[in-house]
């Protein structure tokens, strides 16, 4: 008798092997091409957003006291119960939000895994999904594999603003969800109260969830206070409002997302939570819990250092002869280089500047779909004044060229 490990292999070519489209067809993003092209040039990489400053150093002692003195088997899978109950006070005392930290808050590993399952547990195949351009890159991918159909609405400089005609165009009896980043990245900014209504108006009329980004919802400046959309009229019950621990601390490493639904949402959402992370890891929750517990002190400093390199970066390069457009959030601030010369591609900029100046920066066309604005050019103040103001330095001579 053969042995099967001894038989002769067939001679017959293996069939082709496909993949799922949806990954097997995106391409290299751009952050890792900024980010290999900044350390080949040895340049400063203001392109991806994260802070110089390692965070907060109680919350991180916190995190290192929990790992070595608590518990590191399965934490529960809807999150510490200690950490469910902070959320909840946190949002209750920043945002008058009233929720139920056993059936309304559930943490996640990370805000892109709660989009994640937020978009799996509610898309169903042939869904519409109303999706804001520019986009954070992972939208689109997890709706399209979820089995929606994208329904996208264009958002132009200066205002980025969101207008009734836009939404008509967009909106139908088929919108199953509306996707919706406050404040936004890649633009910095933040959607005005008007904005909001209109867009909780067509939800209502529509009958569609909202899943709501809001992991810069600290990183807000001038004097603003970050307001969700659960909280508008006829949203409490249509809403996932989704934060990041990593964000409010200025810790991207630390991947914890809060997410925030009525109970017959989160009892659906943790079903897709379940089956992607299950769970996050324990000390860092324990952390958490203690950080969103902080005085109000903590926040504020927080937003008034980020406020003042926003300031530096804008100031720096506005005197250099960029159009700096107004940043009401986030780590980011952009620049239109339209004013310059019409003509000048935002991705050629890029890579001119990275390789002849030294400096990394993302063009914002890399968040559109289709139909992109080529114009503007993002870069991340959430660095050290050194680090801003060597950027600055070596940005003297960008636009001599083009003056």
């Amino acid at each position: 008798m053969t042995d099967i490990l001894t038989a002769p292999r067939s001679a017959a070519p293996a069939p082709a092997r496909s993949f799922n489209p949806v990954y097997s067809g995106l391409p290299t993003t751009i952050f890792e091409v900024m980010s290999g092209l900044a350390r080949t040039h040895e340049a400063i990489n203001l392109g991806q957003g994260f802070p110089d400053d390692p965070g907060p150093a109680d919350v991180r002692a916190k995190a290192a006291e929990a790992v070595v003195e608590g518990w590191n088997q399965y934490p529960p899978m809807m999150g510490l119960p200690e950490l469910r109950r902070a959320v909840a006070d946190h949002y209750r005392h920043w945002q008058g939000l009233s929720l139920d930290p056993d059936s309304e808050v559930m943490i996640t590993s990370g805000a892109t895994e709660a989009l994640a399952g937020a978009l799996f547990a509610l898309i169903e195949p042939g869904d519409e999904v109303v999706l804001f351009q520019p986009l954070y890159d992972a939208y689109l991918p997890l709706v399209q594999r979820a089995g929606g159909i994208a329904r996208l609405v264009r958002l132009e400089p200066p205002s980025w603003r969101i207008t009734a005609e836009k939404l008509e165009k967009v909106f139908s009896p088929r919108t199953k969800l509306v996707l919706f980043n406050n404040p936004q990245n890649p633009t910095g900014i933040v959607h005005s109260d008007a904005e909001m209504q209109l867009l909780a108006e067509f939800c209502v009329r529509f009958d569609a969830f909202a899943v709501c980004d809001e992991v810069w919802e600290h990183i807000v400046f001038d004097g603003r206070r970050h307001r969700p959309l659960m909280a508008l009229p006829g949203m409490r019950e249509r809403t996932v409002k989704i934060g990041s621990a990593g964000k409010i601390f200025g810790m991207t490493g630390w991947k914890v997302g809060m997410v925030c639904a009525a109970p017959p949402i989160m009892k659906v959402l943790a079903k897709a939570h379940q089956f992607l992370t299950f769970t996050t890891p324990p000390n860092l929750q324990s952390a958490v819990a203690y950080g969103l517990g902080k005085e109000d002190a903590y926040f504020e400093g927080m937003r008034a250092d980020l406020q003042r390199a926003r300031d530096r970066l804008a100031g720096g390069l506005s005197a250099l002869g960029f159009d700096v457009l107004p940043s009401a959030g986030t780590y980011f601030l952009s620049v239109d280089l339209a004013a310059l010369d019409p003509k000048l591609d935002d991705e050629a900029f890029c890579l001119d500047l990275v390789k002849t100046h030294g400096v990394a920066a993302i063009p914002v066309s890399a968040f559109y779909a289709e139909d992109a604005v080529r114009s503007v050019v993002r870069f991340c103040f959430a660095k050290r004044d050194a680090t801003l103001d060597g950027a600055l330095e070596r940005l003297s001579g960008a636009l001599h060229n083009y003056r």
